[in-house]
């Protein structure tokens, strides 16, 4: 999907910026607790020679899709990430869009729990398990 089509659809895209952005624009749609997170998956996330979309890059697309419920429970952005886990179902193809639907397992004072299912269309192509610590704001 292009841009158009994704805002069309309710999509937003989501500020990312150094590092976060070397995957390309990240869409989001929805309300805190029913969030979908999407990535257009383009050439530039690819490895060399295999049309598929780099491993890397799937595990740095769940950490900002699980990031935004985590975001979304604390009231901003004073969290990192302590413990991320991909676990990798099926490969996906360059040109395919991405989705995540992340869930809130569990928040503490220090702490957020958090999950999701990664899909291209009705296929789940991984899962992730994610742990953030919460930090005081700055003033």
């Amino acid at each position: 999907m292009n841009p158009e089509e994704l805002e069309a659809a309710g999509w937003s895209p989501l500020g990312t910026r150094a590092f976060s952005a070397a995957i390309g624009q990240v869409w989001m749609r929805g309300e805190p607790g029913a969030r979908e997170v999407c990535l257009p998956c383009g050439t530039a996330i690819a490895n060399d020679h295999m049309g598929m979309v780099h491993g890397g890059a799937l595990m740095t697309f769940a950490d900002i899709a699980l990031g935004v419920v985590t975001v979304d429970a604390i009231g901003g952005p004073w969290c990192s990430t302590a413990q991320l886990q991909y676990h990798f179902a099926l490969g996906v193809k360059v040109g395919s869009l991405l989705l995540c639907s992340p869930e809130l397992v569990r928040q503490t004072r220090r702490m957020v729990f958090t999950r999701g299912l990664f899909r291209v269309g009705e296929e789940t192509v991984g899962s992730a398990d994610a742990i953030y610590n919460v930090f005081e704001p700055k003033p």
